[in-house]
């Protein structure tokens, strides 16, 4: 069974389950998660707790050895095993069915692994642990979707904020969700409960963004001007290397191409999302906009993305940054 970190409270409530596995790009979340399952564990009596960390050249019979002994002092107990690398290999991997498929008993079994690609999802281990447990993913915060997350943070803490103080702090904190916690606490530690000014706040709040360069294609593809300012200009700031800024925005655009190209053939949107390679939130996202654009629009921008090229390789006058900037902009909501 698979959860978000948000479900996992209820999944709690409702009893301990023997296996547990939390995975996921997002460290906060998925340390809040594992504490969680920890402290659920502790009050169900499992007062005994085994790490075994798979880093290189590790034992896999360990596994099969910690799962098969029982503790001479305590009942029930906890055992952790962390994949640093997400990859267990051959032996690792069947050493995970094998442990799915006789799960030790008393025992409450707490899996941690890294962010895990499409690819790697579908291996039999991974989808062994899914079966035999509960699947916890520790997905990022979308910065659409901060606001609300920072709101349900502060309302825990008897705290609220308006729209324009809970977007201000979004913007603060972009990119970097443990940042945005350590604001939050902050928050409680300066002022009471009740509702926080937004001069209040925009006195308290650091700026802590991080950017990412491959978020530019779906900032790119929503149309939001202002958020791809800021971005782009956070990127100049951090250094990032301009030819893959233009690589990143160039590849959504064609992608937006192949897919008006098919839908003007009158082929299927499901075929074209798997050509496209155009998954999950991504596919969402374009679903929704694929309508503000055109071929022409297409064309002329990809014409653009190769001035940008020859600027970049000092082939051609102009200012780079600039120009990614206006290369985005020629896809924002108008």
């Amino acid at each position: 069974m698979k959860i978000s970190t948000e479900q996992l409270p209820q999944q709690l409530k409702r009893g301990l389950a023997p296996l547990y596995t939390v995975f996921g790009d997002e460290p906060l979340l998925a340390l809040e998660a594992t504490d969680r399952i920890r402290a659920a564990a502790r009050d169900g009596g499992h007062s005994e707790r085994e790490v075994l960390t798979a880093e290189q050249h590790f034992d896999w019979s360990q596994l099969r050895m910690s799962g098969q002994s029982q503790s001479l002092f305590a009942a029930r107990r906890i055992l952790e095993l962390r994949i640093p690398n997400g990859k267990p290999g051959v032996e690792g991997g069947k050493a995970l069915q094998d442990f799915c498929a006789q799960l030790p008993i008393d025992t409450i079994t707490l899996i941690y692994l890294p962010a895990i690609d499409r690819r790697t999802r579908k291996g039999a281990w991974f989808e062994a642990l899914e079966a035999a447990g509960v699947m916890i993913e520790a997905k990022q915060i979308a910065r659409g979707a901060l606001p609300a997350w920072l709101a349900g943070r502060l309302k825990a803490q008897e705290q609220t904020a308006d729209e324009e103080t809970l977007e201000f702090v979004a913007d603060k904190v972009e990119g970097n969700l443990l940042a945005a916690y350590q604001e939050v606490q902050k928050l409680a530690l300066l002022f009471p409960a009740g509702k926080l000014s937004f001069d209040q706040v925009k006195e308290a709040v650091l700026d802590v963004a991080r950017f990412d360069v491959f978020d530019l294609g779906e900032i790119v593809l929503s149309g939001d001007a202002r958020h791809l300012a800021r971005v782009l200009d956070g990127l100049q700031g951090e250094g990032a290397a301009p030819p893959l800024v233009l690589w990143a925005i160039t590849e959504e655009i064609r992608a937006v191409g192949r897919v008006l190209a098919g839908l003007a053939a009158g082929r299927p949107l499901d075929s074209l999302w798997r050509e496209a390679r155009i998954w999950g939130a991504r596919q969402n996202l374009m679903q929704r906009h694929i309508n503000r654009f055109t071929q022409p629009q297409i064309e002329a921008a990809l014409l653009h993305a190769a001035q940008i090229d020859r600027i970049i390789k000092g082939l051609a006058r102009g200012d780079a940054w600039d120009e990614l900037l206006q290369l985005g902009l020629r896809f924002a909501r108008q």
